[in-house]
């Protein structure tokens, strides 16, 4: 029992497509003072956030759960090629909405 707190394997994964999410929504390359930049990430994110409650209603997340989902997010949009502090303003608006 005591295990299955550290069984990430799910968090990770879905880290990972909600980076994906954000990689087709927002290629890399587009410019952010575009004025559609802002309508453009403001969806992708609005779908980002519909799929991390759906996921919440079937999935427990406890705080190292949280952690590796986050983190796996993070790290998914960093080696895409994502300006590390955009990438850490993105993680830290997904990890206020876990």
């Amino acid at each position: 029992m005591l295990f299955s707190w550290f069984n990430a394997k799910e968090a990770n994964r879905f880290g990972a497509e909600l980076a994906q999410i954000f990689i087709e929504k927002i290629p890399l390359g587009t410019p952010r003072t575009d004025k559609k930049f802002a309508i453009k990430t403001q969806r992708a994110l609005d779908q980002i956030a519909l799929r991390t409650r759906q996921f919440q209603v079937s999935h427990t997340l406890n705080l190292y759960t949280r952690a590796k989902l986050a983190n796996n997010f993070k790290w998914t949009l960093k080696d895409a090629g994502y300006e590390s502090t955009y990438v850490e303003e993105l993680t830290e608006w997904l990890v206020k909405r876990l």
